[in-house]
């Protein structure tokens, strides 16, 4: 007789699982109405399609799993190969090499600077407002890509040999010579551990070789992104002063050129990237631009890459939204979905109130870049002052807004597999990447001091919105006493001032009425808490939420 036969058998299926949400993806990443109609008012119309279709794309499950292995599997120093032979180079999972591969080939790098179409630039926007709902951190090296090619051209003969390769939409991850691959990615090495933002203390030197236009760098950087970029531009001190570099991993005649990685940071987010100090001994470079104004050559790539921290603040902003919102539709408590309780409601309306505003911000800042790079004067004195402006605001309201909407998920959003820690975690990056909060406000001060026309342009497109809510009016009047009065102390203030009163006027002029009289009432009328879900009464949140929750509330 089986003696087991009368035990309890045992029971693997303790409980149904209920009151748990499906799985997002897939989902439509583009569909975002603030977006499409920024895409199309910008200039870029001609990229809808092209943009939904990416959209979908982003929000597949094969992508969504991309952007999470990336991430689980990060990036792994290679100093030496087995035989001793010194190679540095880093190992990156094949996730990370799929979404390179589709950033590349979709124009999220260098194209829009080979794309003559009217809003090429904003159409590059968008394309990583959506794209990058997988992940953040392969956007650094498309950015840096991006960014790296008006710097270029300061030196003609640089620009003529690599420009094309920069602006190529094939992704070659494999380091060979430069010219003899279809496609390049830059990236940049500016800061060293003694200064940090203040990069006319670096100590890397530069000394001239006997052949014109070339140096050698020694030096140590000490947070250079992307190491396994295949160019990058550096600052260094050369004999007239500090002066910006071309440096090539591999040289023209196929040897490795000198560029010593000592170790990868371990950072709080961002982890799918590798950062980096790499080291320089007698490092083969060419001069970009005249000696002793590598700040002035560099410049150009900084207002680029911070357009680009202003979008992937607003993307970050719109995917927890999403995230979140697909959450409070599924998940009921207290006996009703989480999405119909009042309170929830008003979480949910004043976070897509935030991210609206990023949003449309974003999609002006890049139509002001377009339409500066094809000669518009006006556009380039408002690009120059609005866009650090924007680098402050923006990239501010990050963390604040991911932690809210994570906890729209509860204890869920706390558990990694949620993916809402990880989003949180890169946050706080792209207040600092690109000059931290205080360096962009005091670069406010120092455009509107040195820059002519950046005032007037900033209060010209102020204008546009005039007479359309007097409390946005008032606001401006008063943005201009403060104009006049403010000093060092008290840039953060202005600038924040500044942010919101141009958001405001964006959304007076193209939003809803529920969106824009939300935001006035809020942001600059002070009908509002210090938390977010502090909504007057009568904000019309149903009309906010129909607008921002794909698929309806």
């Amino acid at each position: 007789m089986d003696s087991t036969a009368a035990l309890p058998q045992p029971q693997y299926a303790t409980h149904d699982v209920t009151n748990q949400p499906p799985p997002l993806a897939p989902y439509d990443a583009s569909d975002d109405p603030a977006l499409l109609e920024g895409l199309r008012r910008e200039g870029a119309e001609w990229a809808e399609q092209g943009i939904r279709r990416l959209g979908v794309r982003a929000g597949s499950a094969q992508a969504q799993e991309w952007g999470e292995l990336a991430n689980r599997h990060e990036p792994e120093l290679r100093s030496h190969d087995r035989y001793g032979n010194r190679i540095d180079e880093v190992d990156f999972h094949p996730s990370w090499h799929h979404l390179m591969r589709t950033a590349v080939a979709e124009g999220l790098a260098g194209a829009a600077w080979a794309d003559d179409r009217p809003g090429a630039h904003v159409a590059r926007t968008a394309g990583g407002l959506v794209w990058g709902h997988t992940e953040s951190g392969h956007g650094c090296p498309t950015s840096m890509t991006y960014a790296a090619v008006p710097a270029l051209r300061a030196t003609p003969e640089l620009a003529k040999v690599y420009e094309p390769l920069l602006t190529s939409r094939e992704y070659d991850p494999e380091l060979r010579v430069p010219t003899e691959k279809p496609g390049l990615l830059a990236g940049m090495g500016m800061t060293e551990k003694q200064g940090g933002s203040d990069v006319r203390t670096n100590t890397t030197a530069a000394t001239p070789t006997a052949e014109p236009g070339v140096y050698t760098l020694r030096g140590h950087k000490w947070f250079t992104s992307a190491p396994m970029c295949d160019v990058f531009l550096v600052l260094a001190q050369a004999p007239g002063g500090l002066s910006c570099f071309l440096v090539p991993r591999v040289l023209p005649d196929g040897s490795r050129n000198t560029f010593r990685i000592q170790r990868l940071k371990d950072k709080l987010g961002n982890r799918s990237n590798a950062s980096s100090e790499p080291e320089f001994d007698s490092t083969v470079a060419w001069l970009v631009g005249p000696e002793g104004r590598g700040v002035k050559t560099i410049i150009e790539m900084v207002n680029c890459t911070r357009l680009d921290c202003v979008m992937n603040s607003a993307t970050l902003m719109r995917k927890t939204l999403v995230e979140a919102g697909h959450h409070v539709r599924h998940r009921s408590a207290f006996g009703a979905r989480l999405v119909d309780q009042p309170l929830m409601r008003n979480v949910l309306a004043d976070l897509a109130l935030e991210s609206e505003a990023a949003t449309t911000l974003t999609l002006r800042l890049a139509g002001a870049a377009d339409r500066a790079v094809r000669g518009d004067e006006q556009e380039r004195a408002f690009r120059r002052i609005a866009t650090a402006v924007g680098k402050y605001w923006v990239t501010k309201r990050g963390p604040a807004f991911t932690a809210e909407a994570l906890e729209c998920l509860g204890g869920n959003g706390y558990v990694e597999d949620s993916g809402m820690p990880r989003h949180y975690r890169e946050a706080p990056l792209l207040s600092i990447w690109e000059g931290s909060g205080n360096v962009n406000a005091l670069d406010v001060l120092r455009a509107l001091a040195r820059e002519p026309g950046a005032a007037d342009a900033l209060f010209g497109e102020l204008a546009h919105a005039r007479g359309a809510d007097a409390r946005l009016d008032a606001t401006v009047t008063r943005l201009k006493t403060e104009l006049a009065e403010t000093d060092q102390a008290g840039a953060r203030r202005l600038v924040e001032r500044m942010a919101l009163a141009l958001q405001a006027s964006l959304l007076v002029r193209y939003a809803p009425t529920a969106v824009a009289d939300a935001f006035c009432a809020t942001r600059i009328g002070g009908d509002w808490g210090y938390a977010f879900g502090t909504l007057p009464a009568g904000a019309g949140l149903d009309a906010i939420l129909e607008r921002a929750l794909p698929g309806g509330n």
